[in-house]
């Protein structure tokens, strides 16, 4: 039996002598208005309230302790400063709300502690705080008493940042996982720290020309294998690479750089520890008590209990701590297909569908449209994205239209399809033209993101460079060819770290990049190729500004199967904006005659050619420009004929006669 919440309890003190017997407390951190909008499941600042919260100064430390454990007989706090007894600092319940809260004197800053519960059994468990702002290094599992005190320096940033990230910006995020991304070169085995990485960090992006990164999940995580997708410490930063302000600071750096940051986030599921969410207080507090409903077969782990409304001031609580407390620019939103639908890789009789027979998870769909408009509502200024794989209607479309009101969507299908016929050989290319060009038929149903991330680059798909057919000459003229079209197709760009120096090995979590490819030409020359796209991304308007918006693609040639060839202009938001044009070439042949269609006579100069020998291709272009040629008709299209090189693409654009 759940113990009846209190929609407007009137908050009490608590009260208890620490190690001084001359020093009693009387506090509490909760409104009657706080228990309300809890209860309510619209609270979306509990950092603020509930976990441990430093008193005093550090001459006269003392911390008060409020956790949620409804349906537990009594519950206290134990530590290194009790000799972790539970009868030493009992906890007292706030009215009927299901908080436990109160007051340890003399203790403060960098001590360890737990909350150890007594079950509707009589059962005593142990567990870590669900709110702690730090927890101890893995493997141990205590939470650890830390204030979130930082003096920041990005208020330019700040002051700018919704433009950075907008529709209409370039947004080109290089994914990051810290520990493997660089390491110490004389001991591999050592992480680095947040401050060390920094500013290796700062200057590879910067030189490389990304707008943004994108952290793997840095939330603390048991397992290092998990990659950070499973975790334990909601609230708390890995303390394997050093303290909350040490990721601040790391952030901050990040920022004064002119670079946003992305963090991913794991509202989808989370892991069966023991000391952790399950089972909190002795029920299934966080999770569905039915396993058809509770748990994700994929990975073996738990699914947050949506309909449960303190369970979504938790999650809510815990994207604003992001946002607001380190400066993040926006949360990408792992796993959201397996929110939405009940029956996500279950097999008939492994689910439970919803109360009108559907397969949808209408709890899971009416919280992400709530989160999404809360955090829009707090923080106009940042995005959230959705790793959402399925054909979902509505991803980033307004609530209001139906949509779950997030900004962008990862367009998986545009991946999937793409990475399908470049791993094909180039003479069975013909026969699968559709999986290119299908994507025009959705391309503006979302706000698409095209990634191209780590999962693609795990459990034995290879790097994105040995997924390449051919060669290593043709491996490379492929890959650059890859990255060129992702770069000039409408919608938001990332790349996975490694992929942009031609990581030869597919990833692996317990090692590093492979920064010595640069020292041989073709790596060199990839590198090179993708600083020179993300500058041409961020410096054409008519390659960013209408990602989002069906005036910002024309087709030119869509249809020449037998040639593997695509033709296409990227227009921008005004007149002002030239117009760019893209030819890709999928084979191994220079195609010499190509003519197109074009909206403006005259000379078009080449922007970039994959296949110049700056990039370690063949050097065969169009001796960097090519001129319309007359027509008869009057008001007729200009014509361009123009060499398209093989396995490369090339971008033009129109130069006004000076």
């Amino acid at each position: 039996m759940t113990r009846a919440s209190t929609r407007r309890a009137a908050p009490s003190t608590s009260s208890f002598v620490g190690e001084d017997p001359g020093r009693n407390k009387e506090v509490t951190s909760f409104t009657a208005d706080d228990l309300y909008l809890f209860n309510e499941g619209t609270h979306r600042n509990l950092a603020s309230k509930l976990g441990a919260h430093v008193l005093g100064d550090h001459r006269s430390p003392a911390t008060y302790f409020a956790v949620w454990a409804p349906n537990a007989r009594s519950a206290a706090v134990v530590g290194d400063f009790n000799g972790w007894d539970p009868d030493a600092h009992p906890l007292r319940e706030l009215g009927g709300s299901g908080i436990w809260e109160g007051v340890v004197c003399s203790v403060g800053p960098g001590q360890v502690y737990k909350y150890e519960i007594t079950t509707v059994t009589g059962a005593r468990v142990q567990k870590a705080d669900p709110m702690a702002f730090r927890c101890e290094e893995p493997p141990r599992t205590g939470s650890v008493i830390w204030p979130l005190d930082y003096q920041w320096g990005d208020g330019a940033w700040m002051a700018t940042r919704s433009r950075r990230s907008a529709l209409d910006a370039p947004v080109s995020v290089y994914e990051v996982h810290l520990g493997s991304w660089i390491r110490d070169a004389a001991d591999p085995e050592r992480l680095l720290g947040y401050r060390e990485i920094a500013p290796r960090l700062v200057e590879h992006v910067l030189d490389a020309g990304f707008t943004h990164v994108e952290l793997m999940p840095i939330m603390e995580h048991p397992f290092y294998g998990s990659w950070g997708y499973q975790v334990t410490g909601y609230f708390a930063p890995s303390s394997r690479y050093g303290a909350p302000q040490d990721l601040m600071a790391m952030i901050d750096e990040l920022h004064r750089a002119g670079i946003g940051v992305l963090l991913d986030w794991v509202p989808s599921h989370f892991p069966d520890d023991a000391f952790a969410l399950v089972s909190f207080d002795g029920t299934h507090l966080y999770e569905h008590a039915d396993p058809r409903l509770g748990v994700q077969p994929d990975w073996n782990s738990l699914v947050f209990n949506y309909g449960r409304r303190e369970v979504r001031s938790f999650l809510a609580s815990c994207a604003d701590h992001w946002l607001r407390s380190y400066h993040a620019d926006g949360l990408r939103f792992d796993a959201v297909a397996s929110m939405l639908y009940r029956d996500y890789s279950r097999q008939p009789g492994e689910w439970l569908p919803n109360r009108y027979g559907g397969r949808e998870n209408i709890e899971a769909i009416d919280f992400l449209r709530s989160l999404n408009l809360g955090i829009y509502a707090d923080h106009p200024d940042v995005q959230t994205v959705a790793e959402e794989s399925t054909a979902w209607p509505g991803v980033s479309r307004p609530t209001d239209t139906g949509g779950l009101g997030f900004g962008y969507k990862w367009d998986m299908g545009w991946m999937h399809d793409t990475l399908e016929y470049l791993g094909r050989d180039p003479i069975h290319r013909r026969w699968h033209h559709d999986e290119l060009t299908f994507r025009a038929v959705y391309a503006f149903t979302e706000n698409f993101m095209l990634a191209l991330s780590h999962d693609e680059m795990t459990h034995g798909k290879g790097s994105l460079l040995e997924k390449m057919p051919g060669d290593d000459w043709q491996k490379f003229a492929n890959l650059r060819l890859l990255l060129g079209y992702q770069y000039t197709l409408p919608g938001k760009k990332l790349l996975f770290m490694g992929s942009e120096i031609g990581q030869r090995r597919e990833w692996d979590h317990d090692s590093t990049i492979d920064w010595h490819l640069l020292e041989h030409a073709p790596h060199s020359g990839l590198y090179r190729f993708v600083r020179d796209l993300n500058t041409l991304y961020r410096s054409e308007p008519a390659l960013h500004e209408l990602d989002c918006e069906p005036g910002g693609f024309e087709w030119l040639i869509g249809d020449d199967a037998a040639s593997s060839v695509l033709a296409f202009l990227r227009h921008g938001r005004t007149d002002a904006s030239s117009p760019v044009l893209v030819v890709c070439n999928f084979t191994p042949v220079p195609r010499t005659d190509i003519v197109v269609a074009v909206p403006t006579a005259g000379r078009w100069r080449e922007l970039l050619n994959s296949d110049s020998q700056d990039y370690g291709g063949g050097g065969i272009g169009n001796l960097g420009e090519v001129f319309t040629q007359p027509v008869t008709r009057e008001g007729g299209p200009s014509l361009a004929r123009l060499t398209a090189p093989p396995l490369a693409i090339v971008v033009l654009k129109h130069e006004p006669p000076t």
